[in-house]
């Protein structure tokens, strides 16, 4: 009966330790795919900038470029 037990003991620390290898995995496959739609965000955010200065339709008349609107610190991850 002891024998039993031990065996299903490790067992189980077996299964716990390749649950915690596969929570670590996907947690940092969550943290990837935030970071990659928070450059998408970032991205959407300037077209859309660039778009209402109406710099898309052609160079702007002093060719400056387009004034930043927003810091990159100012940019907030939505929550997946």
């Amino acid at each position: 009966m002891r024998e039993q037990l031990e065996q299903r003991v490790a067992e189980l620390e077996a299964e716990l330790r390749a649950g915690q290898q596969m929570l670590a995995e996907v947690e940092a496959r969550r943290a990837d795919i935030q970071q990659t739609l928070l450059r998408i965000t970032g991205a959407i955010q300037v077209l859309n900038e660039l778009l209402a200065a109406g710099t898309a339709a052609g160079p702007a008349v002093d060719d400056a470029g387009p004034t930043p609107t927003a810091e990159p610190d100012q940019l907030v991850a939505q929550p997946l």
